[in-house]
């Protein structure tokens, strides 16, 4: 118990504080576009309870899961092919490199001019903002998996799907979910500069609207809701993390302890 409070105090200690602060430096403001923390805290209930989180926060919801999901099983996928394959990583690199070089947000009036405005757009935006980083940290787990197990793997004839399941998939999968962790925050980011420009619902449509409607409190209580969103899926991917590589922190663990 003593360790999980400590825990507990760790994580929520600083954000207490700020939020702390932030209440009493901003209490008796004037200042029309930084509104007291207590204000923004009174319209947060009224503002994205009911039909405004059925209305904005949901289809961002699910236009955030398709996209990211897309874009870690093409990642995954892609990341596999090209990191088990010498010749073709030697062939696509060039490649990968120049479109990795170019920002995301650029890409989005581009898609906007293709694809026209509607969800399947803003979901393209995110995939192609988080595909990144779980490709390219898939191909350097493919490509450092143990040598002397790939050997044994040959000498044993396992191949095909049971060879990429217990063999390239496990050793790779440390990487991977950091290619996914990083994708996720990334995802998050591309789902707000889809819905900036062309939307009709979605959190990063309300709170550009709050701004043009000079409703500031709102705008700020829509802030807060990013970061809420952006703090529980954080949490949530360590729960899956935890799962997922349990072998590989119970191997660090036994080998920090020596047996």
């Amino acid at each position: 118990m003593t360790r999980v409070l400590g825990r507990a105090g760790l994580l929520l200690g600083l954000p207490v504080v700020l939020l702390v602060t932030w209440w009493f430096a901003s209490a008796g403001s004037k200042s029309f576009y930084q509104p007291p923390l207590e204000t923004i805290v009174k319209v947060f209930p009224d503002t994205w309870t009911g039909a405004r989180f059925k209305s904005d926060v949901f289809p961002s919801l699910i236009r955030l899961f398709i996209g990211y999901g897309l874009a870690v099983a093409l990642g995954i996928a892609l990341g596999v092919l090209i990191g088990a394959n010498r010749r073709l990583r030697a062939l696509v690199e060039p490649l990968l490199e120049f479109l990795r070089a170019i920002p995301p947000p650029v890409l989005v009036p581009i898609l906007i001019l293709i694809a026209g405005i509607g969800n399947p757009t803003k979901v393209l935006v995110i995939v192609i903002g988080g595909i990144w980083p779980v490709l390219l940290n898939t191909v350097e787990g493919v490509r450092g998996v143990d040598e002397v197990l790939a050997d044994t793997c040959r000498s044993y004839r396992i191949g095909g799907w049971l060879r990429l399941r217990t063999f390239i998939l496990r050793a790779a999968s440390p990487q991977i979910v950091v290619g996914a962790r990083q994708a996720l925050s990334i995802s998050i980011i591309m789902m707000v500069i889809g819905e900036l420009l062309g939307a009709t619902n979605g959190l990063g449509y309300t709170v550009v609207e709050f701004q043009r409607g000079f409703q500031i409190p709102e705008m700020w209580s829509g802030v807060f809701v990013l970061g809420l969103l952006g703090v529980l899926l954080s949490l949530a991917f360590t729960l899956v993390e935890r799962r997922v590589l349990s072998w590989y922190h119970g191997a660090r663990a036994a080998e920090r302890s020596g047996h």
